[in-house]
Order: structure tokens, then sequence, then C-alpha cells
């Protein structure tokens, strides 16, 4: 993985969310591409335009089963003057030798059966007796029940135009015709795709390897019991769950403790299986912030440029952020604050893009749009500080969810936006035109 360094600044400095932010996408660099089998590229970023080197479908074939004949002979047939046409016997699909079809003559196709020579229409098998002199079919009777119906007499009721019910050569994509460009993100229809043109492997930029950490003394995993002072870690499963969301391959590891020694330890430990490592909470101003503790070094003399800045943003919430590289391979790593809206609010604004750019995604952002507010009351919001509301976005307008606190993982449980206050505004009264980031 090729990284840049990230950006230093004094210790005073109070980064703006879009200098934070720029600093992370001009030192994260796109994964190198690699050979992978169809089904393990899906949801990988392809690096290649694909050429379709056979036309599909490659044949002229039915899409009903019924016979193939000629226009002339059905032209003008109705269930009182039925066309009777000799069935000359069947064409299967994957058959190899197709039988001939020549005047007042019908061969017996299924669908996906190549169009016989001398055929140049295909008539519903509802649209005939079926070969069995019983009026209307409803359908073919199998073969091996009814191996007379693919010989003698049959009768049509219809006329059929010429190429009616006949899927042309080519039809869907011609040989020589660009199938998928590079950039496109692979999902079933485009490997769909991919294997009927014939490639079993694509070149692609790997979905990006994520490992998700949580510090803290006081988390217990969910279904433990708690004790006085302890609450469940949410954190790590929805940073592990948000970053599978953003297209990464997400691995969740079990709360660390407080301990500096300990989470450089278990830091260590997941760098072989990381392209980017996701750190929450201990990044603060407090005597137990371990991350910050752990990882606020300039670098090691053995990992020359590597080393995490520790730094306070100009946001609500959010304030307090991590962000440089470690290891030998200097993955990058984003350190949030560990309450539960200030880690999300984080995630959505500095690891999700960072995760896509890994991918090699042109647009890495989640859209954004303008909505009216509507509140019972003005928005407030501290002078200086770019506020991150959440909010549930629907036909134009947007309504807030739950307080400005950082700790309501409920509010956010019901939110599907986030409201965006500008540094320079301190109210914001409803009716106001605000942008409004979707998070759906």
């Amino acid at each position: 993985m090729s990284t840049a360094a990230p950006r230093t600044a004094g210790p005073d400095h109070l980064w703006t969310v879009d200098e934070h932010l720029d600093d992370i996408l001009s030192t994260v660099r796109p994964l190198e591409p690699i050979e992978l089998n169809l089904l393990d590229a899906q949801g990988c970023v392809l690096v290649e335009d694909i050429t379709v080197p056979v036309s599909l479908p490659p044949f002229d074939n039915s899409s009903m089963d019924g016979y193939a004949v000629r226009v002339a002979d059905v032209a003008g047939a109705s269930e009182a003057y039925p066309a009777a046409l000799e069935v000359v016997g069947d064409v299967a699909a994957g058959q190899s030798e197709p039988l001939h079809v020549g005047p007042g003559q019908a061969a017996r196709i299924m669908t996906g059966a190549p169009l016989p020579p001398g055929a140049e229409t295909v008539v519903p098998v509802e649209w005939t007796d079926g070969g069995l002199g019983e009026g209307p079919a409803t359908g073919m009777r199998a073969r091996s029940l009814a191996p007379e119906a693919a010989g003698g007499q049959v009768l049509v009721y219809r006329p059929a135009g010429a190429g009616a019910h006949v899927r042309a050569q080519g039809s869907d994509v011609k040989a020589g015709d660009r199938a998928l460009e590079a950039g496109t993100v692979l999902g079933p229809p485009q490997i769909s795709l991919l294997a009927a043109i014939g490639r079993g492997t694509v070149r692609v930029r790997p979905r990006p390897r994520v490992v998700v950490m949580s510090t803290g003394s006081e988390l217990v995993q969910p279904d433990e019991e708690l004790r006085p002072g302890q609450i469940y870690d949410s954190n790590s499963y929805a940073l592990t769950a948000a970053a599978r969301d953003a297209g990464a391959i997400a691995y969740r590891v079990g709360a660390v403790a407080d301990d500096a020694d300990t989470l450089r330890d278990a830091i260590e430990d997941q760098l072989v299986r990381a392209d980017l490592m996701v750190t929450t909470g201990g990044v603060s101003v407090g005597a137990y912030d371990v991350v910050k503790e752990a990882l606020s070094y300039a670098g090691d003399e053995d990992e020359p440029g590597s080393g995490v800045e520790f730094r306070r943003l100009a946001m609500q919430p959010g304030k307090p952020q991590g962000f440089g590289s470690i290891g030998p391979d200097h993955t990058p790593l984003l350190a949030l604050p560990g309450n539960p809206v200030s880690s999300y609010v984080s995630f959505e604004l500095f690891v999700r893009p960072a995760i896509r750019t890994l991918m090699g995604l042109p647009d890495v952002h989640r859209p954004r749009t303008r909505a009216t507010l509507t509140a019972d009351e003005p928005l407030t919001s501290p002078r200086g500080r770019r506020q991150f509301l959440r909010g549930r976005y629907a036909d134009g307008k947007v309504t807030p969810v739950g307080g400005a606190g950082s700790h309501l993982v409920a509010a956010l449980a019901r939110a599907n936006a986030l409201i965006v206050v500008p540094e320079d505004t301190e109210s914001v009264a409803p009716g106001t035109d605000v942008e409004v980031v979707l998070l759906g």
C-alpha cells in the first residue's frame, strides 16, 4: 500500500473539518489492483474496460416454447382455418446440429434453442394444438411422455411475423462493444454479464480490510452481565457495520482495556490483516485516554514517517480526532472519539471517504442536498464550530431527531441524515433552507 505522509500542525492549531478531511484523502492511496475470480471480485472496483469478445446472444434463439416455422406458412392462420404443418423434429437448447425447416414444415423448439435454418419466426405452443389434435394447447408434453409430438402434424391458429419470439444474435451486446467501464463497482448484474461473455477473472482493486477496535475498561460485550460502572460496547459494532456498508471487509476487535502497552500490542497483532485501522475512544484530554497515550509519538526510528497526530477540530460532535500511519507498511489509522454519536459522525465524515478512496472510487462522499428545516424552535449551534445534528429527511424537508448530546444512540438509530450548521451560524430558524448529508 502506498501512503503519503500526513500533515502536521502545532498543538494549538484548531483544524477545520475540511482541513482534516483533505489531509486524510491526500494521504490515503487506492490499493494496488489484483486479478480475482468473479465471485471474489464482488463489491470491488474494476480497473480496466471490458470488451465483449462474443455477441450476446451468440446466435438467434427462441424466447418461447413453440414451433419454428416460415412466415409464409402461417400467414392468415386462424382457429377457423388453422395452418397444418409437418413436424420434422425437436430443437432443444444446447443442440449443435439443428434441423432444417422447409416449406410446409415446423420444428418443435424450446426456449433458448437456436433457430433452425429455414425458419423465420417462432409460434408459441399456446397458439397451436401442440401436435395432439385437441384444440389450443396450454403447454408441451414432456418428450418422454409423448414422443409422438416431435413428429406428425401441428395445427397453428395464429400468424407470426418475421423474427417474432426470436432473440436475435447480438441484440443484447455485440462483439467489440464495451461491456463495462473501468471504475464500475461489480455487483450481481455486472458479475452476470462478465460470466455471460466468458470472463472468469477480472482485474480490480480489492475491497479494503478495515480493523475496528474500541477502547475502554468500562466496555462489556453484548450478552454479558453489566457490573456497576460498565456499559455495553456499541461503537465497535456500529463502526464495523458502517465499514462493511461502505464496501470494506471489516474485522471487529473486542474492546481493549485502558492500558497503553496492551493497546500497542493489540494494534501490532492486527496490522497483518489491515489496510486501514480505526480506533474509537481514548483521544481526548483525560488521564485515561489510552489511544492518545499509546500512539502520540512522532514515529519510530525503524519506521520513518510513521506516527499518529492528535488534533482538535472545529466541529460538534467529534472535536478530538487522531490521524496518521503505523507499522512497516505505514497503514493509515484514524482515531475517533468514544461517544457513540461522535464516533459515528466522525466515521461518516472521515473514515467512509478513506475506505472508498482505498477502493479507487471517484466519488467517495455521501450525497448532499438542501432541505427545509421543520422544527418547533430554532436550532442553536456554537459559533466557530460546524455542527452535525441528526435528522429525518423526507420529501425535501428535514426534522431534527433527538438533541445535540453525543451519547444519544437511540436518536441516531432513527436518523437518516445529518443537518449541517455552518461555523458562523449560531441559530437556524424553522423554515430555513439547510444542507443535509444523506446517510441512507
